[in-house]
């Protein structure tokens, strides 16, 4: 019982993460194949991709803006200047372009190449699966007892 508590958030944010891994491997999948899912358009392609974009944008919000100010009084990897902040940094760098290439298939101003998409999903890829995978270590039952009490985490805003 005391672990699942600890590993609460880990559980909780892993789930999130699972979500954007289905979608980031279904994009990327279809760049390598070169070709979409069976029965879906390339509206609904690139529409899924800019969910992606979005979710992930409101997940790192929301991250940034109640949890990690949280998370951070006690938790050095939690603040500003360190890895799962700059992590955020990379990751949106690679995710504008996305939305942008996305946002522009979209419009019809130009055509969607698998080979572009590719590279623009390379340009942050790495860094984005290093991310989802450090922070749900952060947030892991062995980690969270380092700093925290059963009671504190019960009352985290998540």
């Amino acid at each position: 019982m005391e672990f699942r508590q600890f590993n609460r958030m880990a559980d909780h944010m892993d789930m999130f993460h699972s979500n954007f891994r289905i979608t980031w491997n279904m994009l990327y999948s279809a760049c390598e194949s070169q070709k979409r899912p069976k029965g879906m358009s390339i509206r609904q392609f690139i529409s899924t991709g800019q969910q992606f974009c979005h979710h992930l944008t409101v997940h790192h919000t929301i991250e940034e803006e109640h949890i990690f100010p949280v998370l951070a009084k006690k938790m050095p990897a939690f603040r500003k200047e360190l890895e799962l902040l700059t992590q955020h940094k990379q990751i949106h760098i690679g995710l504008d372009k996305l939305e942008k290439y996305l946002e522009e298939c979209s419009d019809g101003e130009r055509e969607l190449r698998m080979s572009e998409l590719k590279d623009i999903l390379d340009s942050f890829g790495k860094v984005l699966w290093q991310h989802l995978d450090d922070e749900v270590k952060q947030l892991g039952a062995e980690n969270m007892r380092k700093y925290w009490t059963a009671e504190e985490i019960r009352r985290m805003p998540m």
